[in-house]
Order: C-alpha cells, then structure tokens, then sequence
C-alpha cells in the first residue's frame, strides 16, 4: 500500500471497462466510446487518432502501429503496422554519395507511414462501431482546437529553431514562429480535413489520390526517393506473437522489425540470475537490469532487422539457451567495460491499453519515432512524417543496412502477458531505445515485488545514454547513486524523465481491471 500524505496517486478498479494513456483527452475518448458499445479495438483506435492531434510530438497519422489484441479466451493476436522504404531505396548509394548515416531530418528518413493501415486491419477484424465513429474527437479538436497539456509543451518548446526550417512544420506547429504554451489552444485545420477523409473513405483515402501525392511530393521536394506507388503499396501484416516466461506468465512480444525480441532475452537473462531475490531500491538489482540489458542491446544491434533479412531466428534469441550463452559476460560485483554498444535511436511515443466488459484487452503503440519525426509537414494536408529510416544503417551486408521497400529496426513494442490461460497484464513503457529496459522493470516490479499497477509505473528508472553515462531519475535512492559507481558505473542525474508507460492487471478472481499511467506524462487511467 502506498504511503498517502507522500505525492502519487492510486490506481483505477473498474468492472466494465478501463483505458490507460498519456493524454487526458484521449483516456476519455477510449472511455467514451466503450461506453457506447465499442470493443477495446474501437476505443483504442478512437484513442490513438485523438493522440495524433494532442500529441503531435509524439505521434501521428504519418507514422508507425504496433498491437497486440488478446481474446478473453487467451488468443493473442498480433499486427505489425510499421511502414516499408522506397522501392528505390539502397545503401550503397548513400554511401556512394558521402552518407554514413541516414539524417533523422531529412527526406531520406522518410517510411511510408504504417499506422492507418493497421488501425484499418484491427478494424475490420474486430471492431463493433462503424470506423467513421472512431474519429470524432479527433477531428473536433483538430478543427476546433485543443489545449496544450504541461508535458506536451515542455516538449514543443525544445524543437522551436529546427521546426522553423520546414514550411508545413512552421505553418501549421507554430504560432507566431514559437511554440504554443501550456493551456493554449491549437487548431489543425489541414489535418482534420485528412482525418475526415480517413474516417469516410477509410485507408485507401489515405493511401491513394491527393493525400498520397501530397506526401510524395513532399519527399521528393526534399530529396528522397519515397512515391505514391509506395504508399498503395503498405501492408499491415498480421505475425504470431514471440514469448519467454517469467514471473509465473507468458511474456508476449511482436516479433522483428521490432525489438521487442530485446526485452524477452533480457527477462530471460534476469531469471537466471535470480534479480527478484534482491530489494526493489537496492543497487545491486539496478546493477544487474543494467549489465543483462547491455548485453541483451547488443545482440539487438547485431542481429535485429526485417525478418526477412535475419540471420538468425526469433526462436533461438528467446531461448534459455541462447540467454545462457550471454549471462557469462555478466560480473554481479562490477560493470563489464567490454560490451560497447553504438549510438542509441532517440524516439518519441505513445502507447496505450484499453480493455473492454467481453473480456478483450488491447496493447497498442504508435509513433513517429523523432521528436516531431522527421520535422518535414505536408503543407495543405498537415500530415507529420516519421523519420523511421534513421533506424536503418548503411554498413554493407548489416541485416538491418536500408534497402529496397524493407521495414527497420523498430523500437516500438507493445507487450502482453497472459497467465493460466487467460490475458493477465496488457502493458508498455515509451521512451525509445529504453523500451525494452522499461518492459523488464516494470513487469518484474508487478511480478517480483508485488506492486500495483500505478506503483510499477511510478518506479524510479535508470537507463544509459549515447556515453553509456548511466542517467538516474529522481526517485532513485542515493543508496543505489553510490552502490552503481563503486560497481564502475559512470552516474548522473537523468536531465528528463526516462519514458512513460500504462498498465492493465486484469483480476480474474475478483472481475476487476487494475490499471495504471505513468506519472511522467500527461495521462491518466480511467474505468467505469
């Protein structure tokens, strides 16, 4: 039980239905439209068009969607909706012509957004309302105009000088050429026309005709290869969800593109060396979450890609045995300097879960990856574009080296777990590179040390930044500050807070949802 008269709050028990995500207006959204007889699809698809408005340096309808759907008789379905490069995409160019990376605010950053397409796909294979209905917020606040919440501000207020760069960034996110403060309104008139148009004509209004050449034309502009005959040409592709146990559950992943393979070998890695046997706030378990996920980083480095360009299968990543093979480069006394690791994928996110009265829960994520993605705005169409290419890299014959109509290395997983053969927690921690870390603590904090949904959320974190500087968050004892260096951590105070999360513990027992969200957002859970 948490302690009262100490700030922090409690989490929400409801019988008939709960959602869970970063923003206020789209938890309501969610909640409405249960309400109203929608499944937990509806309201989670009504959720995240709703974020694509007020969040819109987190997500949007020009980026990425993941989801894992679980039925309330334990089937787990799941949906890779992440977006391809231009068929004319490939590395050797960009290194023909003095690329060493793909510039996160460049055209050439550019996918061909995923996320329309997969909320069409969960749709039509599970949704009660008509798909017209699901995006009603959206477009009134869009139209109308919205407030802007604390930490959508502090966020917008960072990118002011680049976003200034981009015509359609500077038209339509800006006012007065600076960022909108926290409590005012914002309207997007250009994108509540696309989000009409979605909403009446469904994918292909998005995919196909003027929506599509607009964005085409907005690539090519920059310098990029990405056409209209890419974008008619996305597919939300339905794949068999990835697991390992732990704590008494099944923990479920959507396999690659995405990394959620990472956190599976780092659970995997925890269980083995027994980290549940130690304090929750002791140094010595943070030291050994730190050195497993290094190592587990690395192997997603090397090995993690479009699965079709793997060399190496998911099956035998999640295995006992593979994690056995790695947990030798893990001292418990001390902070193994051998495992380097490159430079980490800044990405911004939204993720959230909902469930519904039949038993149906919903973890689903969506992104444009940078802060504001790559900062290149459709000018008549306000569609943001991911910069979901930079996740690619241009070393010759890398499995995850950019190529022709090709996914990347995503860093946005969903999670689900499912214990007795029913779904037990729907869950998912943003923060880029630190989502599968984030996956890990929070689900042993449920699991381990026997917190509630709210408190496992509110845990303080510590994650490595690009100097492999460990960056700690407030909440994190001085006791653990110290135990980290004299292990050979390298420490600081975390400059921002590490990511965000929600959380669904579904109570079998007793016919209730126990939901959290995280307070270093805007959010908040809600049943009835």
């Amino acid at each position: 039980m948490r302690q009262f008269d100490l700030p922090g709050r409690s989490p929400v028990i409801a019988e008939n239905g709960v959602a869970a995500t970063s923003h206020p207006l789209a938890t309501s959204t969610a909640i409405d439209v249960l309400k109203q007889g929608g499944s937990a699809v509806d309201a989670a698809i009504a959720a995240s068009a709703t974020l694509s408005v007020v969040e819109p340096q987190m997500t949007g309808i020009g980026g990425d969607c993941f989801a894992l759907i679980a039925e309330a008789d334990g089937q787990v379905h799941g949906l890779n909706g992440s977006g391809r490069s231009a068929a004319r995409a490939d590395a050797g160019w960009y290194r023909d012509n003095g690329h060493d990376e793909i510039d996160g605010r460049s055209a050439h950053a550019v996918t061909v957004p995923g996320a329309i397409k997969a909320w069409e796909a969960m749709h039509d294979r599970f949704g009660k309302l008509g798909f017209e209905r699901l995006f009603l917020d959206a477009i009134h606040l869009a139209e109308h105009g919205y407030p802007v919440t604390p930490r959508v501000a502090y966020d917008w207020s960072t990118q002011v000088e680049t976003l200034r760069i981009d015509a359609g960034c500077r038209m339509h996110l800006l006012k007065a050429d600076e960022a909108p403060r926290t409590g005012d309104r914002m309207v997007c008139p250009g994108l509540a026309q696309t989000l009409r148009r979605i909403a009446s004509e469904g994918a292909r209004g998005f995919y196909e005709g003027a929506i599509a050449a607009e964005i085409a034309a907005t690539v090519k502009a920059g310098g990029g290869f990405l056409s209209e005959a890419d974008l008619a040409a996305v597919q939300a592709d339905w794949v068999t969800p990835i697991s390992a146990s732990y704590g008494g559950h099944e923990v479920m992943e959507i396999p690659p593109n995405g990394q959620g393979v990472v956190a599976l070998i780092l659970m995997n890695l925890m269980t083995i060396l027994n980290t549940k046997a130690l304090p929750h706030d002791s140094a010595e378990r943070y030291h050994l979450e730190i050195e497993a996920g290094r190592v587990a980083y690395a192997v997603r480095d090397a090995m993690v890609a479009d699965p079709a360009h793997m060399t190496i299968g998911t099956d035998e990543l999640t295995s006992m045995a593979f994690a056995q093979s790695l947990v030798g480069q893990i001292n418990p006394d001390r902070r193994n300097d051998a495992v380097r690791l490159p430079k980490l994928p800044g990405s911004n996110t939204v993720y959230l879960t909902v469930a519904d009265r039949d038993g149906m829960a919903v973890s689903i994520i969506n992104s444009i990856y940078g802060t504001f993605g790559s900062q290149i705005m459709t000018p008549q169409t306000g569609v943001l574009l991911q910069n979901r290419g930079a996740g690619f890299v241009l070393a010759e014959g890398h499995p995850n080296a950019i190529g022709p109509s090709k996914r990347p290395l995503h860093t946005i997983i969903p999670a689900m777990a499912v214990k007795n053969g029913k779904p037990s927690v729907s869950f998912g921690v943003m923060g880029g590179a630190y989502q599968p870390m984030g996956h890990a603590h929070v689900f042993s904090n449920l699991t381990d040390h026997g917190m509630d949904a709210q408190q496992a959320l509110d845990h303080g974190r510590v994650f490595w930044g690009d100097d492999e500087v460990l960056n700690l968050e407030a909440g994190v004892s001085p006791g653990v500050t110290e135990g980290l260096a004299k292990r050979g951590h390298t420490v600081r105070a975390a400059e921002s807070p590490l990511g965000g999360g929600q959380a669904i513990v579904i109570d079998h027992d007793r016919g209730f949802f126990i939901a959290g969200s995280d307070p270093r957002k805007d959010g908040h859970a809600a049943g009835y």
